[in-house]
């Protein structure tokens, strides 16, 4: 099985950690985010990687090299001028074989623990072209709980009823002819395949993290540790 992960961002809310590679090394529990995620994929049956890589590749390079010491084939796509994530998708599944059937894509800077078994299960049933990860919003502040004008109680950043993409996405083969050579997906392929009814999302409770600011990658740290899951 084949996965794409986007891995050129720059990381510029995590500066001065981006200054000497790309968003996706920087160190997580020691290791580059980049490697939680080869790990997360490798053990959840992908065998070949393309690496989706534009500033400082060299950097992601160097690391990995063929990936064999992960267990994994890993492949490069290198974008000479900025692609957005759309366009960087299309370039790296230029890579993947023809008989290859789906094709999981990840953005390189979040943290997961979900299986991908019946993501992938899910995505079969129901026909569809693309199925994203979805988890649940959680509020970034404590809500206020009240009775009219009385205030009877606090909640600490409680689960909020609403879902997002988590950057997870298993794809049909014919999904990658509709991204454009430059731009991001999510901005109007995703919206028309919605509205075709093509689209579906796989509603998970699992571990996810998305790292943006230094904020985010101490959080991730600290609860990776308290859950064991610093692999």
């Amino acid at each position: 099985m084949y996965a794409i992960i986007i891995a050129g961002g720059k990381g510029e809310r995590l500066r001065p950690l981006t200054s000497d590679r790309p968003k996706s090394m920087v160190p997580l529990l020691d290791k580059p985010i980049l490697e939680h995620q080869l790990v997360w994929l490798r053990d959840n049956g992908v065998t070949d990687v393309v690496v989706a890589c534009g500033y400082l590749h060299d950097v992601i390079e160097d690391y990995f090299g063929n990936g064999a010491k992960w267990g994994l084939h890993v492949a490069y796509s290198i974008e000479e001028t900025p692609l957005g994530r759309g366009g960087a998708l299309k370039l790296g599944y230029t890579q993947v074989p023809d008989d290859e059937p789906l094709v999981i894509a990840t953005n390189g800077d979040n943290v997961n623990t979900q299986s991908l078994a019946p993501m992938i299960e899910q995505h079969k049933e129901t026909g569809a072209i693309g199925t994203l990860l979805l988890t649940q919003l959680r509020s970034p502040f404590g809500i206020v709980r009240q009775e009219g004008e009385r205030i009877v109680g606090f909640e600490e950043k409680p689960l909020l009823p609403h879902w997002l993409s988590a950057g997870v996405y298993v794809l049909e083969r014919s999904f990658f002819a509709d991204l454009p050579d430059v731009g991001d997906h999510e901005d109007e392929l995703f919206p028309r395949l919605a509205d075709e009814g093509r689209l579906y999302g796989f509603r998970s409770d699992a571990y996810w993290k998305a790292i943006d600011t230094v904020k985010d990658l101490n959080e991730a740290a600290d609860q990776l540790a308290a859950a064991g899951s610093g692999s």
